[in-house]
């Protein structure tokens, strides 16, 4: 079983973020940090298995203080006990973390930490609404490694308006030369709603084309694994051992408990007949409804995800693993083979060269990848027809 923690603070708003975050509540920290412990409590039942991974994600994990860093950690492990952890993973912005940050998490048993690089060019930086430049990421990975942490992710991004393949090139290489063990480059996804899609849509910047985007996602493969770092999800590239078991667990549908504001949680796993059923909840994005349910000790009605839905969502994340999806488990998991389920359209794309069995596996090719959300929208039509 996972567990991941919501810290929704920011400086400032990215440009492009979606995320539930708060700009204007520095003071409700401990607060909030107070409120996260008491939902804790109050999912202690649902933890049926040990915690194996932790993810402190945001908003901004690395503008806590040290001492709230530590109250929540330590109070996380006075509830569900996390002996048996072996990946705990924290965002932190490189325009925000400090040495005695770094330190207090390495001694709280952070052991793997993700900087939000996104881009080399501190003009790129500038659209995104980030708060860092790129010297801040070089003093960031070097406080990093002198606090002692030896797994260090990147998130990049590509598609960024006005960046060139030029520059992407040059952001894989700046990256690449702080050697970290993990890195994940992202498509730029505008969300409706945020200043960055406000102004794609009222032409005051234009996204690059398809072809420079798929350009660029390609540039990516090649050069990283040319460093050694291997694809092993469609966005996410680790040196042999480095591979995010956090979000592994995710594409592979294991169980995960989500404290905090907007967090999911993917509980309460059956076995039926027909194969494994599970519950899933998320939590209000606002504060006060948030606050609220909490204090009123109630937590949210889960929505019961049928074998079915279960079998699709196999299908639909595992499709993302370089892997692919195993036909032996998929049988243990859901009572039927992928085969039986899928096989006209699954030995259609084979045939087109778009996935390619080997074995016992199913996997997308290089052609699947960039149409793998067609290629999904197809199967969803086989599993819900």
């Amino acid at each position: 079983m996972e567990l991941y923690v919501h810290i929704p603070f920011c400086k400032r708003k990215c440009r492009y973020c979606s995320f539930v975050s708060f700009t204007e509540k520095a003071a409700e920290h401990e607060a909030y940090i107070n409120l996260l412990l008491k939902e804790a409590e109050l999912r202690a039942e649902e933890a049926d298995e040990k915690i194996t991974t932790i993810y402190l994600g945001g908003g901004t994990p690395s503008l806590l203080s040290s001492r709230l860093l530590e109250k929540l950690i330590r109070g996380l492990n006075s509830i569900f006990n996390l002996d048996s952890v072996s990946e705990f993973t924290s965002e932190a912005n490189p325009g925000t973390v400090t040495e005695d940050w770094l330190e207090k998490a390495a001694e709280l048993g952070v052991n793997r930490i993700s900087f939000g690089m996104q881009a080399s060019q501190d003009s790129l930086l500038c659209i995104l609404g980030r708060i860092h430049r790129q010297d801040e990421v070089f003093h960031s990975m070097e406080l990093a490694r002198q606090a002692g942490f030896k797994n260090i992710n990147l998130d990049l991004i590509f598609g960024i308006p006005t960046q060139t393949e030029d520059d992407w090139t040059q952001t894989l290489l700046t990256a690449l030369s702080l050697h970290p063990e993990h890195i994940s480059a992202y498509g730029l996804i505008p969300e409706e709603g945020t200043p960055l899609f406000n102004d794609l849509r009222m032409n005051r910047l234009q996204l690059p084309d398809a072809d420079m985007e798929r350009n660029m996602y390609s540039k990516a493969v090649s050069l990283l694994h040319s460093y050694g770092l291997q694809r092993y999800e469609i966005s996410n590239f680790a040196r042999p051992g480095c591979e995010c078991m956090h979000n592994i667990g995710y594409w592979t549908q294991v169980p995960y408990i989500g404290i905090g504001i907007s967090a999911a949680s993917m509980t309460g796993f059956r076995s039926l007949p027909d194969g494994i059923s599970y519950s899933r909840s998320t939590n209000p994005c606002s504060w006060a409804d948030y606050r609220s349910m909490i204090l009123g000790k109630k937590l949210p009605v889960p929505e019961v995800i049928s074998p079915k839905e279960a079998r699709f969502e196999s299908v639909m994340l595992g499709f993302r693993m370089a892997d692919g999806i195993n036909e032996d488990t998929f049988m243990r998991m859901h009572k039927v083979s992928l085969e039986d389920c899928y096989g006209e359209k699954l030995h259609k794309y084979c045939e087109n060269g778009l996935i390619i069995q080997e074995g016992h596996h199913w996997r997308m090719s290089e052609r699947g990848f960039d149409i793998q959300n067609t290629i999904l929208s197809d199967l969803m039509d086989d599993s819900f027809n």
